[in-house]
């Protein structure tokens, strides 16, 4: 086809080294048709305002990137997957709205400090702990008025780089970058192995949240016989939300819970590991280590093993131990700054949007 979706579509394929034939196959809609469509667009902007456009084909790219597992899978893709739908599938079912510089989920904000915007999430129980810690104070009443007052006391560079220290995701509100990042990294190579198209891959979902389960459920969807792992002492934090999303990205797995501070939950983890022939997992190289999992020397040693590591910053330092939610993800990346209005404060776009882009 011709159209935005299809150069991007093109575009994902040609990088993991396909070809394409373009053959004319009618009209697609306009990116903003798709955004609205995606329930999105109802997500961005003021709580007072209109609804905005996002500053670039987004749902679009979402609906080409579906296209393109489409086109990959062939016949095993039976799915009518609404791909700028997954934009907007979290808020339809928890009745989130647009709020402006607060994120629709209500966990991030973007906040003034001393010489720039910032975003931080505080989405874990844990997070509100962290803050004396971050900002080396002691009791916290009202935890967003009070980092809200501190925030603005102190230069951006400096509060953000003691939220990633301390374990929170947080990041200076930028412009996008002109040359956008590779989207995808090749940290180390293994061998391969011939499989037959009709064997169904062994999926190790060992992800949480809201990117890693989508990425497995849409290789549940194209055939895979998918394991999620989840740890008896942290379970997946999507547990705490609606039912009805967690059971929208994780139907259809088989469901394994392990003690990971035991041997023999270690033990049986490694052994799932070294069966599978592909694993998702969005942890810090450093949490992995602490169950002696390294995923590059897998690779290297388990013939046939595809290993996805979904980060903010990379596996490489200096970022390979920050923290990186949708939200603050997306700031990170020029979003809020594209999205507000020149002169006005940076703003939210969607819900959480860098995780379904994933």
């Amino acid at each position: 086809g011709t159209g935005v979706g299809s150069d991007y579509t093109t575009s994902l394929l040609e990088s993991l080294g396909g070809s394409a034939v373009r053959v004319r196959h009618g009209s697609e809609p306009h990116p903003a048709i798709d955004w609205a469509a995606s329930g999105a667009m109802t997500l961005t902007g003021c709580a007072d305002g209109p609804p905005l456009l996002a500053p670039g084909p987004l749902a679009t790219c979402a609906r080409a990137a579906v296209d393109a597992i489409g086109l990959v899978a062939g016949e095993r893709w039976s799915s009518e997957l609404d791909g700028p739908a997954l934009l907007g599938e979290r808020a339809a079912i928890l009745g989130l709205t647009r709020r402006g510089t607060i994120s629709a989920g209500g966990s991030c904000r973007i906040l003034r400090a001393k010489d720039a915007w910032i975003a931080v999430s505080l989405t874990r129980p844990d997070d509100i702990k962290l803050i004396p810690a971050w900002l080396g104070e002691g009791e916290v009443d009202e935890p967003w008025e009070f980092v809200t007052d501190r925030v603005a006391l102190r230069p951006a560079a400096e509060i953000v780089e003691r939220a990633r220290l301390v374990g929170l995701g947080a990041a200076v509100a930028t412009e996008p970058a002109p040359v956008p990042p590779p989207w995808y990294r090749v940290a180390a190579r293994g061998s391969s192995v011939p499989r037959s198209g009709a064997e169904a891959p062994l999926v190790v979902d060992l992800s949480s949240l809201w990117a890693g389960p989508l990425c497995t459920h849409l290789l549940e969807l194209v055939g895979a016989r998918v394991v999620k792992v989840e740890s008896t002492r942290r379970p997946d934090g999507a547990r705490s939300g609606p039912p009805a999303f967690f059971a929208l990205l994780n139907a259809g797995k088989t469901s394994v819970a392990l003690d990971f501070g035991d041997d023999s939950g270690r033990r049986k983890l490694r052994g799932l590991l070294e069966r599978a022939n592909i694993v998702v997992e969005s942890a810090r190289p450093r949490a992995l280590a602490q169950l002696g999992v390294d995923a590059e020397s897998m690779v290297k040693s388990l013939p046939g093993l595809t290993w996805v590591s979904l980060t903010g910053y990379g596996r490489r330092e200096p970022g390979a131990g920050w923290v990186a939610f949708g939200d603050d993800a997306g700031v990170a990346a020029g979003l809020a700054t594209a999205t507000g209005a020149s002169g006005g404060p940076p703003l939210f776009c969607g819900d959480a949007i860098a995780d379904p882009l994933t």
